[in-house]
């Protein structure tokens, strides 16, 4: 069902092929494609293969808007250039942390004032939603603080990042990226009856993600295809390709794309978008939507899929392989028994949830509410939570009566709310399997803490499927099996909610209004300016194949601290490596001793051994580094990056990372982002040390190839590191110590 073309493509009269008789180069073709359309007319650095793109809007949740603001406060913010929508979506329990979540909030409603910002209150969309809703037009660039910022579907370039760039954006400058391939995914045919979106977004992860195919490029979606999908449909794909760890997406647009504006109110950000004659893509990814099955990704990944019919087939050797990942993530810490699920024949689940950005749409939901029409959901361990994307879909859902079909067959109906994507709500019973039509399924994102031997697990799946399984109590079915009406009611858009409730305060700033803030919102800490030598201490060596932010910040629980960097910090890599904090700490007061004058007997020792330790103490900085594989897969969050910051941390070493955005996170905290050979090896283990003299001339004069020293516990050893393709930018942040001293020394100068 899903076809990976490797080699180059020209697509000519709607048609892919692999030459091109008009003669026209890559170069030229790339340029017909609508994601160069689209990054050209946004580039303002004349060269396109360096781009500098200014984006036309902002978006953040109350998990982040908070450190973005502060962060941009401290850098010289005055006022917001450019039209920024703070969401309440994710911290919205107000639950958690005594005050703190809406303490934010308040602090968030005070900003839009100050700034002339625009605030929605808690519940009252999630993030995406409101975006689609009220933000997203055809040829737009929004830059959103969550990674899965994508609103291609309706003709908008939107970019997942961490906060540090939209401080950027709200300083006038720009988002910097070396020119990205452009990805065809040609869609052919209609999907199936019980067939949705989550389906056939699970089949391209799991042909795309772990070979790479995508990375950091930008995926094109054309094709007779696309017609056969209503836009919820496409929103519901486009949504989910952050999975595949693409840059971004674009869909070509059409009369349903200038409809849903329309219903929306927004007729004028409707243009038709196609594909130039002979664009040229640099790979191709063919999608036979006829062929698409109900699918299921199994944890710890989106990409651990199967279809639901083979998965029921070999449902308990499937299982058991789940079982040896945790145990191999978890060691005995904690047990995962999902085997004990298979019973006669069937397997069972114990939770379904619906919600989010991806799965709580309109038609999502009423194509639930149909198949559930007239059952129940039993009385047993299985329950169904239901969340729609936002209260105009909510509105619309009660007053065609699907929401009274849901209730009526046992559905809890909940409000508007990312919880259940990221473990802050609807956290299973321990060994509990939750079928989920949301984002994610990584370790921990379901609100388990493995390390206290509590230990769940997460499923994607449609939420069709999810219904169907419903309809049969908690038994894993597809929907493909259940006869049921799949029409769906025009939408109708109520906007008088959001100008009842939303404060739109764009274009006008009051200076004078006063930012409230909360016991629990700080300051930053103070950060140094790189050394001109550096002596790191391995704080942690992760060698899992992929280390994910959730992994090294975790969600959850510590969402309420994300306006506090200090209680934050406290919670770095605590369920993958407890240790880590403490071993950070006690190397940043190493250098605060040696910042004093009182350099310890540890680190004068290692630098005997690289040196003259007493002409080396004064100019080489100490601070703690991070290995792993290949870290920052998943969430946009910047706290991943910034929580080592304030711990020490200086550097990660690794051989690649996961995502553009992590080590972007990464550069703007002052973090170096060293990286190793493929072929080289690191058998380097915690307490020891990489000492890199001449770090600070290195970075400043653009050297990527970095000889340093690793003083192991059997002697010192040569290794080399890398750090390459930065920009100016990015080399001037590195030597101040972080974006915010960078905006600092602008200032004063």
């Amino acid at each position: 069902m899903v076809e990976l073309i490797p080699h180059g493509v020209y697509l000519k009269n709607g048609v892919p092929q692999e030459c091109c008789e008009c003669g026209v180069a890559p170069e030229d073709g790339r340029n017909r494609t609508i994601a160069y359309s689209i990054l050209n007319a946004h580039n303002v650095s004349g060269d396109q293969k360096k781009m500098r793109i200014k984006f036309d809007a902002l978006i953040s949740h109350d998990i982040t808007y908070v450190g973005i603001i502060q962060t941009a406060r401290a850098s010289g913010l005055k006022e917001f250039p450019i039209p920024y929508a703070m969401t309440n979506c994710h911290n919205s329990l107000c639950a958690v942390g005594g005050t703190i979540n809406e303490d934010d909030h308040v602090f968030g409603l005070s900003a839009a004032k100050r700034y002339g910002g625009i605030y929605v209150p808690t519940n009252q969309s999630v993030i995406h939603s409101y975006a689609r809703e009220m933000m997203a037009g055809c040829g737009k660039m929004i830059l959103g603080s969550d990674s899965h910022t994508r609103y291609g579907a309706l003709g908008t370039l939107a970019v997942g990042e961490g906060g540090g760039e939209l401080v950027k954006q709200l300083l006038k400058n720009t988002w910097d990226i070396n020119a990205p391939e452009v990805v065809l995914v040609y869609l052919e045919n209609a999907p199936k009856r019980g067939v949705g979106p989550h389906d056939v977004a699970i089949a391209l992860v799991a042909a795309t993600f772990k070979s790479g195919f995508v990375k950091n490029k930008v995926l094109e979606f054309v094709g007779p295809g696309v017609a056969n999908l209503s836009v919820e449909f496409r929103n519901g794909i486009d949504v989910m390709t952050t999975e595949t760890t693409c840059l971004s997406s674009i869909w070509e647009t059409d009369d349903k794309v200038a409809e849903y504006l329309a219903v929306h109110g927004r007729t004028g950000d409707y243009r038709e978008l196609k594909p130039g004659e002979c664009a040229y893509y640099d790979s191709m990814i063919r999608i036979d939507l006829a062929k698409v099955e109900p699918m299921i990704a199994l944890p710890f990944h989106p990409s651990n899929a199967y279809t639901i019919k083979d998965f029921l087939a070999n449902a308990s050797d499937i299982l058991h392989e789940v079982e040896l990942e945790a145990e191999r993530s978890f060691g005995k810490k904690a047990k995962l028994d999902l085997v004990s699920k298979v019973r006669n024949g069937k397997v069972y689940a114990d939770q379904g949830v619906i919600a989010g950005c991806s799965g709580g749409l309109y038609n999502n939901i009423v194509e639930a509410a149909s198949i559930l029409a007239g059952g129940d959901t039993g009385n047993g361990n299985f329950g169904l939570n239901v969340y729609p994307t936002s209260v105009p879909v909510s509105l619309e859902l009660t007053r065609i009566g699907a929401t009274a079909n849901l209730l009526a067959a046992g559905a809890i109906i909940k409000p508007s709310f990312c919880g259940p994507c990221f473990g802050a709500g609807d956290v299973p019973a321990n060994n509990g399997l939750s079928i989920r039509h949301t984002t994610r399924n990584f370790p921990n994102r379901e609100g388990s803490k493995p390390g206290e031997g509590q230990l769940s697990a997460v499923a994607l799946m449609d939420a069709r499927s999810i219904a169907a399984t419903a309809l049969n109590q908690g038994a894993i079915t597809p929907a493909t099996e259940i006869d049921y009406c799949d029409c769906v009611p025009e939408y109708h858009f109520d906007g008088s909610i959001y100008e009842k409730r939303c404060y739109n305060g764009f274009g006008k700033a009051d200076p004078e209004a006063e930012l409230v803030y909360g016991p629990n919102i700080t300051d930053w800490p103070t950060m140094h300016a790189l050394d001109d030598n550096m002596m790191f201490r391995l704080a942690a060596v992760i060698r899992d194949a992929v280390t994910t932010t959730d992994e090294l910040i975790p969600s959850g629980e510590t969402s309420s601290y994300r306006s506090n960097p200090l209680r934050l910090a406290e919670f770095t890599l605590s369920r993958r490596e407890p240790a880590y904090v403490g071993r950070s700490k006690a190397t940043n007061e190493l250098d605060a001793a040696r910042r004093n004058g009182q350099p310890a007997d540890v680190i004068m020792d290692a630098l005997s051994k690289v040196g003259n330790a007493s002409e080396l103490v004064n100019n080489t900085g100490v601070a703690s580094v991070l290995f792993a594989n290949k870290p920052g897969d998943g969430s946009a969050r910047e706290q991943a990056a910034s929580c080592q910051k304030v711990l020490g941390g200086s550097a990660n070493i690794c051989y690649e990372y996961a995502t553009k955005r992590y080590r972007s996170n990464c550069i703007n905290w002052g973090i170096l982002p060293f990286t190793l050979a493929e072929d080289a090896e690191f058998p380097y283990e915690v307490d020891d040390f990489v000492f890199v003299p001449g770090i600070r001339s290195a970075i400043a004069n653009g050297v990527e190839e970095i000889p340093a020293k690793v003083i192991a516990k059997d002697g010192v050893h040569d290794i080399t590191l890398y750090i390459k393709g930065l920009t100016a930018d990015e080399r001037q942040i590195l030597l101040d110590g972080c974006l915010m001293n960078y905006y600092k020394a602008k200032l004063e100068k």
